[in-house]
């Protein structure tokens, strides 16, 4: 099946030299040429994947990833031309599952969205079998992709949920940062590890007693992280 990526993007000739090539890969895509027109669409129609500019007229880049994140889990990849520490992290904090940076290579891109959508649960690929994985309080149902407390739902994005499977599975064992990348972003990212740091600070908001003092997602300095007991 085709999927729905909506491309948000004011640079005319981008968005549509983009939206063609990715036709070529098969997805089906609709382009929006501003923050307002981006959230327009998704007010009234259905998407499995957002591609964002940072750098938009009107509503930028990282109040629409906001709203959007207020709203669900719709998987968000930004796509920005400026690689800086600061523009990254800014659109990862702002709720984003992943980045790309100009100029974009549409095969490459393609692989990314495929390897979001499948944490996201939309690509037909199930986790470990439907099986419950118990981490200190949390009960993490592969099944159906959600996390309870106390038979309350914690409510986490595709990608923040894979990782917390990929702790929870090692069972206390240390998985390393390098690991963590590769299993839930399908790539090393040439030894960028500012998703995983920025994905583990939002994990931790969501499901520790005190993100301040983690007890559940432990650090284990120079090697990597484990799973609290």
């Amino acid at each position: 099946m085709d999927f729905s990526v909506l491309l948000v993007e004011d640079d005319e000739r981008v968005r549509q030299t983009l939206g063609f090539a990715l036709g070529d890969e098969g997805f089906a895509v609709t382009g929006a040429a501003s923050g307002e027109d981006a959230l327009d669409l998704l007010s009234t129609g259905r998407f499995d994947v957002v591609l964002l500019d940072l750098v938009l007229p009107g509503v930028n880049g990282l109040d629409v990833c906001r709203t959007l994140r207020a709203r669900g889990d719709l998987p968000i990849i930004i796509v920005t031309a400026r690689a800086d520490a600061a523009d990254v992290i800014a659109g990862l904090e702002a709720g984003a599952d992943d980045y790309v940076t100009k100029p974009l290579v549409a095969g490459v891109l393609a692989a990314r969205i495929r390897a979001l959508l499948r944490r996201a649960g939309r690509g037909g690929e199930a986790l470990r079998g439907g099986e419950v994985l118990r981490c200190g309080d949390l009960d993490i149902r592969t099944d159906t992709g959600t996390v309870h407390r106390d038979g309350v739902r914690i409510h986490l994005t595709g990608t923040e949920f894979r990782l917390l499977v990929e702790l929870a599975g090692a069972a206390g064992r240390i998985v390393t940062r390098e690991q963590l990348v590769r299993r839930v972003w399908a790539s090393d990212y040439f030894g960028d590890t500012r998703l995983l740091d920025v994905h583990i600070r939002r994990l931790r908001r969501k499901v520790e007693r005190d993100p301040d003092d983690p007890a559940l997602i432990v650090t284990v300095r120079g090697a990597g992280y484990r799973i609290g007991t």
